[in-house]
C-alpha cells in the first residue's frame, strides 16, 4: 500500500501561552512541528508527508522544516488550511487527491511523541479496517452530565477509550467523507473518526500510545521539556512580590489587568499605567531576583511611552521560562474606592492567564478599599500589590 501522512498544523494553540502558535514553539531548541514531522519523514513505509499550515505562519513552517535532516519521505509542498480543523484537513486531502495514495494517515503537529510503532499500527489498522483511530484506556470515572451539572448516566469506563492520532484512512473513503460534510454545510467536526462515523463508514480502534501526548497548555510543554531532557532536576519554589501606584488625572478610563475599564479619571503614567499589570511583573522579577520594572523598561525610554503592559508580564513570563522555570500561581490586590473591580474580575483574570500562559486556576485576583484612608481613600490614586510563586531548577553551590 502506497501511504501518505497528512500533518494538520493550521490552528492557533492559544492555550499553551508564548504569543505564537503552539506548533512553532520550541523544545530543546527545535520546533513541535519539527519534531512531529522528524517521526514522520522517518518511517520507512510513509511515501510522502504533507502539511496544512494558517496562510499567516509561512515563515514559521519554513524556519521550523529548514532545520529537518535529508530523509527518503518526500515533503510535499504546504497547502494552507481553513477556517475550521475540518476545512484544513479536507484542503490537505484534496492536495493529495492527484497522488490518490492507498492510505492516508492524519495526524496532529501537536503531538509530538508519536512512536515509529504507533504508525505501524495505524498503517495496518487502515489496510484492515479502512477506518480506524488509535485508543487508550481511560482511567477516569466519566459522568454524563445535564444542564444543571446533575449526573444523567456513568457509562462503563471499560468499554471507553480516549482518541489520539494518527487517525488513519483507506484515502479514497476519507476524501470522499469530508466531500459529502462540506456539501451538507457542515464545518464542526473536530475528528476524522467522528466524520467518517458520520458518513457511515464502521470505525475501529487499534491500541494507542499513552506517551503520544497533545501540548495544548503550558504545564504539557513544561513535562514535554522534561521528558526530552530525561530531566530529574530539582525545582526550588521562590515568592516575589510586587507594588504598584498611579496618581489619577485626566481621563475617562483605567487599564487594569489587561481591561481598559470606563472610568471618571485616567492615570498619569508613561506607559498605559496597568498598576495590576505592573505589580504582577515586578513580582515576577523578584522571584527571579532580577531588578524591576523600570530596569527593564526604564520610563526615561521613549519606546514605553504608552505602551500595552502586557508587553512587561509577558517579557517577565518569559524570563522564567528561559531558565528552565515554571509559572505556578499569581495573585493580585487592587487597592482603591473606585472603579469597582466586581465587574471585570473574570474578564481581567482571563486576560492575564493569556498573557502568562497560564490556565485560569492559577490566577487570582481580589480588591479592597482603604476606609477612606491615605491617598487611595481620598480618590487620589490607585494600587495595587502582587505575589507571584515560581519554580526554578535548583542549582548547587
Amino acid at each position: 500500500m502506497s501511504v501518505a501522512a497528512l500533518i494538520v498544523a493550521a490552528g492557533r494553540g492559544s492555550r499553551a501561552g508564548e504569543g505564537i502558535p503552539k506548533q512553532y514553539r520550541r523544545l530543546q531548541g527545535q520546533s513541535v512541528l519539527a519534531r512531529t514531522l522528524s517521526v514522520f519523514l522517518a518511517h520507512g513505509n510513509i511515501r510522502r508527508t504533507l502539511v496544512v499550515i494558517h496562510p499567516d505562519d509561512r515563515a514559521l513552517y519554513e524556519e521550523s522544516v529548514s532545520v529537518l535532516p535529508a530523509s527518503s519521505s518526500a515533503l510535499l509542498p504546504c497547502v494552507h488550511g481553513g477556517e475550521t480543523r475540518q476545512d484544513s484537513v479536507r484542503n490537505g486531502l484534496e492536495a493529495l487527491a492527484d497522488l490518490n495514495p492507498d492510505v492516508v494517515l492524519v495526524h496532529d503537529a501537536a503531538r509530538p511523541f508519536a512512536r515509529p510503532d504507533l504508525i505501524d499500527r495505524a498503517i495496518a489498522a487502515a489496510g484492515r479496517w479502512a477506518a480506524a483511530v488509535p485508543g487508550t484506556p481511560v482511567t477516569d470515572t466519566i459522568k454524563v452530565i445535564g444542564d444543571q451539572s446533575e449526573v444523567l448516566s456513568t457509562p462503563d469506563r471499560f468499554t471507553l477509550r480516549a482518541v489520539q492520532t494518527p487517525q488513519a484512512f483507506r484515502f479514497p473513503l476519507l476524501l470522499d467523507s469530508h466531500r459529502q460534510a462540506a456539501a451538507a454545510g457542515l464545518h464542526s467536526f473536530t475528528d476524522d473518526g467522528a466524520l467518517a462515523e458520520w458518513a457511515g463508514l464502521p470505525v475501529h480502534v487499534f491500541d494507542g500510545d499513552t506517551g503520544n501526548i497533545k501540548l495544548t497548555h503550558p504545564a504539557d510543554f513544561h513535562e514535554a521539556e522534561r521528558r526530552l531532557k530525561g530531566d530529574t532536576m530539582a525545582y526550588v519554589t521562590r515568592l516575589g512580590t510586587g507594588f504598584d501606584v498611579h496618581a489619577f488625572a485626566d481621563g475617562d478610563h483605567v487599564w487594569l489587568g489587561g481591561i481598559k475599564v470606563p472610568h471618571e479619571r485616567g492615570v498619569l503614567a508613561h506607559s498605559d499605567g496597568d498598576v495590576i499589570l505592573h505589580a504582577l511583573t515586578d513580582a515576577m522579577l523578584g522571584a527571579l531576583a532580577n531588578g524591576d520594572i523600570g530596569t527593564h523598561f526604564p520610563p526615561s525610554d521613549p519606546q514605553w511611552r504608552g505602551a500595552s503592559s502586557d508587553r512587561f508580564l509577558a517579557h517577565a513570563v518569559e524570563l522564567v521560562r528561559r531558565r528552565g522555570g515554571i509559572v505556578d500561581h499569581l495573585d493580585t490586590t487592587l487597592l482603591c474606592e473606585k472603579p469597582r473591580l466586581g465587574p471585570h474580575r473574570e474578564a481581567m483574570r482571563q486576560r492575564i492567564a493569556e498573557i502568562a500562559g497560564l490556565r485560569l486556576d492559577q490566577v487570582s485576583l481580589k480588591a479592597t478599599t482603604t476606609e477612606k484612608l491615605g491617598f487611595t481613600g481620598r480618590s487620589e490614586g490607585i494600587a495595587a500589590q502582587a505575589a507571584a510563586t515560581i519554580r526554578l531548577p535548583e542549582v548547587s553551590a
